[in-house]
């Protein structure tokens, strides 16, 4: 089971969205080059504030093309890059992955998802009522959290628009993926 990559974002400073790019490159064990959150310890602002030297679980951010669809019908035009996502993906069910899972970006590079990305405020501050979108509820009435998943890199190389993504289930279980 797999798909494609859509697109590639990155940026060097902190800013809510990511250009897209041509290309991007993974580094093992620290994230996309470049990108102001790649780093073997964490990045984002606020967990930095609580503990720096915590592991970044969060080195590579993926996202799903099809929650943009999903956005539009709703009446909201976002695009790729524009929630801060690195990697935009085609026909994986990233939301349904078990923590563990290995996804294969193009030739070289391997990530391995750790958990969900948590929804932020600054999503309403791009578009007002986004947040409650990307949010939505689950069949039991709890949160059910859209915005993407979050990855460690195992294994480096540079990752285009047009790559595949092949999907390497865990051994075990599933193990539902949970906010990071």
């Amino acid at each position: 089971m797999g798909g494609k990559i859509t697109a590639v974002s990155s940026n060097g400073t902190y800013s809510f969205t990511k250009p897209n790019r041509e290309s991007i490159t993974l580094v093992a064990g620290f994230g996309v080059e470049g990108d102001v959150h790649g780093g073997s310890t964490v990045k984002h602002r606020f967990r930095m504030k609580k503990d720096p030297s915590q592991p970044n679980l969060r080195q590579v951010h993926l996202m799903h093309a099809e929650l943009f669809e999903e956005l539009r019908a709703a009446g909201f035009e976002v695009r790729a890059g524009e929630l801060g996502e690195n990697v935009t993906t085609r026909g994986v069910d990233l939301l349904g992955l078990s923590v563990g899972t290995l996804l294969h970006l193009g030739d070289e590079a391997v990530v391995e998802v750790t958990g969900l990305r948590n929804p932020c405020a600054q999503i309403d501050g791009f578009q007002k009522g986004l947040l409650k979108e990307v949010v939505g509820r689950s069949p039991d009435g709890g949160a059910r959290f859209r915005s993407g998943i979050m990855s460690v890199v195992v294994a480096g190389g540079v990752v285009r628009p047009g790559d595949t993504v092949v999907v390497e289930p865990p051994v075990g279980p599933h193990r539902p993926l949970d906010i990071v």
